[in-house]
Protein backbone atom coordinates (compact mmCIF):
# COMPACT_ATOMS: atom_id res chain seq x y z
CA UNK A 1 0.00 0.00 0.00
CA UNK A 2 1.32 3.66 -0.96
CA UNK A 3 -0.25 6.85 0.58
CA UNK A 4 0.71 10.36 -0.01
CA UNK A 5 -1.43 12.60 1.79
CA UNK A 6 0.67 15.41 1.17
CA UNK A 7 4.49 15.22 1.86
CA UNK A 8 4.16 11.71 2.91
CA UNK A 9 4.56 8.39 1.53
CA UNK A 10 4.33 4.98 3.52
CA UNK A 11 5.10 1.26 1.76
CA UNK A 12 4.29 -1.76 3.39
CA UNK A 13 6.51 -4.73 2.85
CA UNK A 14 8.12 -7.96 3.25
CA UNK A 15 12.23 -7.24 3.62
CA UNK A 16 12.78 -9.55 1.46
CA UNK A 17 15.99 -8.28 -1.49
CA UNK A 18 13.55 -8.49 -4.33
CA UNK A 19 11.25 -5.99 -2.60
CA UNK A 20 14.14 -4.25 -1.12
CA UNK A 21 14.75 -2.83 -4.56
CA UNK A 22 11.54 -1.79 -5.36
CA UNK A 23 11.29 0.04 -2.51
CA UNK A 24 14.27 2.28 -3.33
CA UNK A 25 12.56 2.53 -6.65
CA UNK A 26 9.30 3.90 -5.06
CA UNK A 27 11.45 6.24 -2.96
CA UNK A 28 13.61 7.60 -5.56
CA UNK A 29 10.49 8.18 -7.73
CA UNK A 30 8.77 9.70 -4.82
CA UNK A 31 11.83 12.47 -3.94
CA UNK A 32 11.70 13.20 -7.88
CA UNK A 33 8.20 13.86 -7.47
CA UNK A 34 8.93 16.28 -4.44
CA UNK A 35 11.59 17.80 -5.95
CA UNK A 36 14.09 16.53 -3.72
CA UNK A 37 16.40 14.80 -6.40
CA UNK A 38 19.73 15.77 -4.52
CA UNK A 39 18.49 13.16 -1.25
CA UNK A 40 17.81 10.41 -3.67
CA UNK A 41 21.17 8.68 -2.98
CA UNK A 42 21.29 9.29 0.42
CA UNK A 43 17.69 8.49 1.15
CA UNK A 44 17.58 5.39 -1.28
CA UNK A 45 21.30 4.16 0.75
CA UNK A 46 19.86 4.90 3.98
CA UNK A 47 16.84 2.44 3.42
CA UNK A 48 18.33 -0.19 1.69
CA UNK A 49 20.87 -0.66 4.79
CA UNK A 50 17.39 -0.44 7.30
CA UNK A 51 15.64 -3.15 4.82
CA UNK A 52 18.56 -5.40 4.65
CA UNK A 53 19.01 -5.38 8.77
CA UNK A 54 15.59 -5.96 9.19
CA UNK A 55 15.91 -9.31 5.64
CA UNK A 56 18.83 -10.23 8.15
CA UNK A 57 17.84 -9.59 11.62
CA UNK A 58 14.07 -9.38 12.37
CA UNK A 59 12.08 -12.08 13.87
CA UNK A 60 9.49 -13.17 14.07
CA UNK A 61 8.92 -12.19 10.48
CA UNK A 62 10.09 -9.56 7.62
CA UNK A 63 7.54 -7.50 7.41
CA UNK A 64 7.70 -3.43 8.12
CA UNK A 65 6.65 -0.71 7.08
CA UNK A 66 8.41 2.48 5.12
CA UNK A 67 7.62 6.17 5.87
CA UNK A 68 9.20 8.81 4.56
CA UNK A 69 7.70 12.29 5.03
CA UNK A 70 9.08 15.70 4.52
CA UNK A 71 8.22 18.44 6.59
CA UNK A 72 9.56 21.66 6.31
CA UNK A 73 13.50 21.32 5.95
CA UNK A 74 14.04 17.91 6.63
CA UNK A 75 13.27 14.22 5.26
CA UNK A 76 12.54 11.65 7.29
CA UNK A 77 13.17 7.99 6.96
CA UNK A 78 12.00 5.18 8.75
CA UNK A 79 11.57 1.35 9.14
CA UNK A 80 9.46 -0.36 11.36
CA UNK A 81 9.50 -3.81 11.96
CA UNK A 82 7.97 -6.24 14.65
CA UNK A 83 11.24 -7.25 16.20
CA UNK A 84 11.67 -5.23 19.86
CA UNK A 85 15.90 -5.82 19.80
CA UNK A 86 17.14 -2.97 19.20
CA UNK A 87 20.14 -2.98 16.53
CA UNK A 88 23.62 -1.61 17.87
CA UNK A 89 26.28 0.29 15.94
CA UNK A 90 29.20 -2.09 16.06
CA UNK A 91 32.73 -2.02 14.26
CA UNK A 92 33.25 -3.94 11.51
CA UNK A 93 36.69 -5.28 10.55
CA UNK A 94 38.60 -4.66 7.76
CA UNK A 95 38.02 -8.43 6.11
CA UNK A 96 34.08 -8.77 6.98
CA UNK A 97 31.52 -7.99 4.26
CA UNK A 98 28.71 -6.90 7.00
CA UNK A 99 28.17 -5.03 9.71
CA UNK A 100 28.41 -1.37 8.49
CA UNK A 101 25.13 -0.38 8.17
CA UNK A 102 24.16 1.94 11.07
CA UNK A 103 27.44 3.51 10.26
CA UNK A 104 26.90 4.38 7.03
CA UNK A 105 23.54 5.67 7.92
CA UNK A 106 25.00 7.79 10.47
CA UNK A 107 27.73 8.96 8.27
CA UNK A 108 25.17 10.36 5.33
CA UNK A 109 22.47 11.58 7.37
CA UNK A 110 21.89 14.27 9.57
CA UNK A 111 20.47 12.50 12.65
CA UNK A 112 19.43 8.80 13.19
CA UNK A 113 18.08 6.97 16.17
CA UNK A 114 15.55 4.14 17.05
CA UNK A 115 12.15 4.44 18.76
CA UNK A 116 11.02 0.99 20.88
CA UNK A 117 7.70 0.13 20.11
CA UNK A 118 7.34 -2.45 23.22
CA UNK A 119 6.07 -5.74 21.97
CA UNK A 120 5.15 -4.05 18.55
CA UNK A 121 8.69 -4.12 17.52
CA UNK A 122 10.87 -0.66 16.60
CA UNK A 123 11.16 2.40 14.49
CA UNK A 124 14.35 2.77 13.01
CA UNK A 125 14.87 6.47 11.72
CA UNK A 126 17.44 9.12 10.04
CA UNK A 127 17.11 12.25 8.73
CA UNK A 128 17.98 14.37 5.80
CA UNK A 129 18.31 18.43 5.21
CA UNK A 130 16.40 18.94 2.19
CA UNK A 131 18.60 21.43 -0.43
CA UNK A 132 18.20 24.88 -0.18
CA UNK A 133 16.51 26.53 -2.31
CA UNK A 134 18.06 27.65 -5.36
CA UNK A 135 19.22 31.23 -5.86
CA UNK A 136 16.81 33.07 -8.64
CA UNK A 137 19.17 33.87 -11.93
CA UNK A 138 18.05 36.49 -13.65
CA UNK A 139 16.23 35.98 -17.04
CA UNK A 140 18.56 34.50 -19.69
CA UNK A 141 18.07 37.65 -22.45
CA UNK A 142 16.46 36.17 -25.94
CA UNK A 143 17.38 37.58 -28.84
CA UNK A 144 15.30 40.22 -29.71
CA UNK A 145 14.12 41.29 -26.90
CA UNK A 146 16.29 44.62 -26.45
CA UNK A 147 16.69 47.60 -29.51
CA UNK A 148 20.60 47.21 -30.34
CA UNK A 149 19.61 44.35 -32.73
CA UNK A 150 20.18 43.64 -36.29
CA UNK A 151 16.26 44.39 -36.67
CA UNK A 152 16.34 47.82 -35.10
CA UNK A 153 15.25 50.20 -37.92
CA UNK A 154 14.99 53.50 -35.65
CA UNK A 155 13.61 55.19 -38.72
CA UNK A 156 10.97 52.67 -39.26
CA UNK A 157 8.49 53.76 -36.44
CA UNK A 158 8.34 50.55 -34.81
CA UNK A 159 8.98 49.61 -31.33
CA UNK A 160 11.05 46.55 -30.23
CA UNK A 161 8.69 44.34 -28.10
CA UNK A 162 10.48 42.28 -25.22
CA UNK A 163 9.80 38.75 -25.48
CA UNK A 164 7.32 37.12 -23.01
CA UNK A 165 8.43 33.80 -23.47
CA UNK A 166 10.85 31.64 -21.12
CA UNK A 167 13.00 29.04 -21.40
CA UNK A 168 10.98 25.58 -20.42
CA UNK A 169 11.32 24.10 -17.29
CA UNK A 170 13.81 20.55 -17.57
CA UNK A 171 11.72 17.84 -15.26
CA UNK A 172 12.72 13.88 -15.03
CA UNK A 173 10.75 10.69 -15.03
CA UNK A 174 10.91 7.20 -13.90
CA UNK A 175 10.05 4.63 -16.26
CA UNK A 176 8.49 1.56 -14.19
Amino acid sequence: MISEPSRHCTVELQALPSRIGQVRRIISAQLRYWHMDPLIDPAALGVTELLTNVHRHAEPDKMCTVEIELLLDRLTVSVHDHDPRLPTVREAGASETSGRGLALIEAVSESWGVRPQGDAGKVVWFTLPTPAPAAALPPCPVYGDTTDGPFTDAGAGHEAVPATHAPAAVRSAVAG
